[in-house]
């Protein structure tokens, strides 16, 4: 295939080889400019957003990644069954694969990035820290080779394990214990190779209450770099962002400079082109110190903070330089504009066990949504209602940014912004990053990468409203009482809803209710749901009342106080959502579930997402010890370790390496050993 010379100085086709949120954002850009798309679509995305917003969609195979997103043959035979010139990556799959790079070029194509060459020598982040250290930009000390675990003992610990070949937090491993060492260097190689096909690693000395600060930096294919200033990413959960703003609240303005300069000084020292990051690490106590960690050869998931103090787009100044233009400005024309900050919205479930939260990968279709709207706030989404999200993708769903003239103002927005956003059908993070928005560290910019795991337990809710469960209970009444009441048809007096009985004198209905993550609760309710009584769990029984108020919306009136949902029935259980916050209210069967459990057994291990099971450390008759890790489950490109409850034998094992399973499948079962259950007897009082 040959190039084509870009009508006005650009493309006239561009593929993008991505999906979701970024696709869709890709593709708006290229829209404004009057650039003709082609997006593609696995199986599992043929009605996603970024198939119906494209001019054109190509379907390159079945939901495996391995057979779509990440097939390079594919993704090529598109580009030229649709006349592309050049194709964007997005960010994710392949947009840091020199080999696609070299391929889309090597087809005649244009890659808008950087060249291979730079792709692949910072993406291998021993040879990038080498590479910057000579240039002048100073690095974290650290090791690599074959004798990790040696290194690490020698540094001291803690030690921070990190692959070579990716970023995005996956597969690294904060190490506090060197008995943990091998166990743990084991685990980050399994989730390099599963995520990056590399699974080298190297070690680097921790540094205490670190910050996260990166800048972005564009570059033409005439020698022109410049940066456009720095955004804080330190609320990070297991290494990876989930709030982004810019500009940091830390920098002063010398260090601010600084920090430019040497970011300059590593795109320069690779060769680059295009829009790129390099990072930096900030010790929390040495606040004119950096050091660099490593440089994002792609357009970043938090793009957008940038683009909303700075006014440009970087999705078009990387098709300008793709297509050779140079920039249009200097380090002194780049100014900026108050302050923006950034939360992902991902497909998660917060499950808390005493002091620990445990995210887990959330699935589902998305019945209802509601984007946020407002001054200064911008949304970022690949979802629709009807969207399937599946664990076979990355978790990440939308972006809500909001941008004011100061940080306060910004925070407000932001907070405001989540509040206004509702995801029915699927679990969200949407409530977790509105609460931490509101804690006072973050209000007041004293930030690391560590606060969110130290106050996570506190911005998970442990109960849930009254009101919740009231809604429920009258919905379900509702449904009893449209059922009762068909026109034409004979009613059974002992079968109203109401609970009719002689004399006139209601009888109370039960419902039995659940929510996920939460013990069930009983709500007895007499009445019809324009005049009820309810009583949830043991409270004592209020006056209650139930109203639609339009499409997906609900009222409900507890006690003489209105609480608004929004509403979306699936298969007879009900989502309920508020401020950002939504509940999975299900039926309850107390009976089913006894005797479901006896079945199992109190000591079987289930799955606590979907996901596929990638190791099998143990077969059945294996003695184990409490705590012991027996296999490991992966979604999402992380991995979850099940582990022994106690000390036991393993009696049951009914999966295999490579098979999926779903929520709460039994995986195992470790009986404990009969000593230890008379013990525990003799303990019993």
């Amino acid at each position: 295939m040959t190039t084509q010379t870009p009508r006005s100085g650009l493309f006239d086709t561009v593929l993008v080889a991505n999906r979701g949120e970024i696709a869709v954002r890709v593709i708006r850009t290229l829209r404004r400019l009057g650039i003709r798309s082609v997006a593609v679509y696995s199986d599992a995305d043929a009605g996603a957003l970024h198939v119906r917003e494209a001019d054109t969609a190509v379907r390159i195979g079945p939901a495996a990644p391995a057979e779509s997103y990440l097939s390079i043959e594919r993704l090529l035979a598109a580009a030229e069954a649709t006349g592309a010139q050049a194709v964007h990556p997005g960010y994710g799959f392949l947009a840091e694969n020199a080999a696609f790079a070299r391929a889309v070029t090597g087809a005649g194509l244009v890659f808008i990035g950087p060249p291979a060459d730079a792709i692949e020598l910072m993406g291998d982040k021993i040879r990038a820290k080498e590479t910057v250290s000579a240039a002048g930009v100073p690095v974290v000390p650290g090791s690599s080779g074959s004798g990790l675990a040696d290194a690490a003992r020698e540094m001291g610990m803690p030690v921070l394990l990190k692959p070579s070949a990716g970023g995005g937090g996956k597969g690294m491993r904060l190490v506090h214990r060197t008995s943990r060492l091998e166990e743990e260097i084991a685990a980050a190689r399994r989730e390099a190779m599963a995520a990056f096909g590399d699974d080298t690693l190297l070690v680097e000395r921790w540094i205490e209450r670190p910050r996260h600060i990166e800048i972005q930096v564009l570059a033409d294919a005439h020698g022109n770099v410049v940066h456009l200033g720095e955004r804080e990413c330190s609320l990070q959960r297991r290494h990876q962002k989930i709030v982004e703003e810019a500009p940091s609240p830390l920098l002063d303005e010398d260090t601010r400079a600084a920090m430019g300069e040497a970011a300059v000084q590593a795109a320069r020292s690779c060769g680059y082109r295009g829009a790129g990051t390099v990072e930096f690490i900030v010790p929390g106590d040495e606040r004119g110190t950096y050091f660099f960690m490593e440089m994002n050869t792609r357009l970043q998931v938090e793009h957008p903070v940038t683009e909303m103090i700075t006014g440009l787009d970087l999705v078009e100044w990387q098709l300008r330089a793709a297509a050779g233009q140079p920039l249009g400005f200097t380090q002194r024309d780049i100014g900026s504009t108050g302050h923006a900050v950034e939360a992902r919205i991902c497909a998660e479930t917060a499950r808390v066990t005493g002091d620990r939260v445990d995210f887990l990968p959330s699935a589902g279709t998305v019945l209802l949504l509601r984007d946020a709207d407002g001054e200064g706030v911008r949304v970022d989404t690949g979802l629709m209602e009807g969207t399937e999200v599946g664990t076979g993708y990355d978790p990440m769903l939308a972006k809500v940014v909001a941008h004011g003239p100061d940080r306060p103002t910004a925070l407000r927005r932001l907070r405001a912004a989540l509040a206004r956003t509702t995801v029915l059908g699927v679990d969200t993070n949407t409530a977790f990053l509105r609460a931490l928005l509101d804690r006072a560290e973050v209000r007041s910019g004293d930030l690391d990468t560590g606060l969110v795991d130290r106050v996570a337990a506190t911005l998970v809710p442990d109960t849930v409203p009254a009101e919740v469960y009231a809604a429920a209970a009258l919905l379900r009444q509702a449904e009893r009482e449209a059922a009762a009441g068909r026109p034409g048809e004979w009613t059974d007096p002992f079968s109203v809803p109401s609970g009719w009985r002689l004399g006139s004198v209601a009888a109370w209905s039960e419902h039995h209710l659940k929510v996920p993550g939460h013990d069930p609760v009983t709500v007895r309710l007499r009445g019809t749901t324009r005049a009820a009584e309810v009583r949830v769990g043991d409270a004592a029984a209020v006056p209650a009342r139930l109203d639609t108020t339009g499409p997906g919306r609900v009222l409900v009136a507890l006690d003489g106080i209105g609480h608004s949902f929004d509403l979306a029935r699936d298969a007879g259980s009900s989502w309920l959502g508020r401020d950002g916050t939504s509940w999975h209210v299900q039926d309850h069967d107390p009976l089913s579930l006894a005797g479901s459990a006896a079945a199992a057994g109190a000591d079987a291990l289930t799955a606590p997402m979907p996901g596929t099971v990638t190791l099998i450390k143990v077969a059945a008759g294996d003695e184990v010890t409490a705590g012991q890790s027996l296999l490991v489950v992966e979604a999402m490109k992380m991995e979850h370790v099940i582990a022994a409850p106690h000390a036991g034998t393993v009696t049951e094992l009914g999966v295999t390496a490579g098979a999926p399973v779903a929520m709460d499948q039994v995986l195992a079962v470790v009986t404990p050993h009969p000593e230890e259950t008379e013990g525990d007897k003799e303990a019993t009082p």
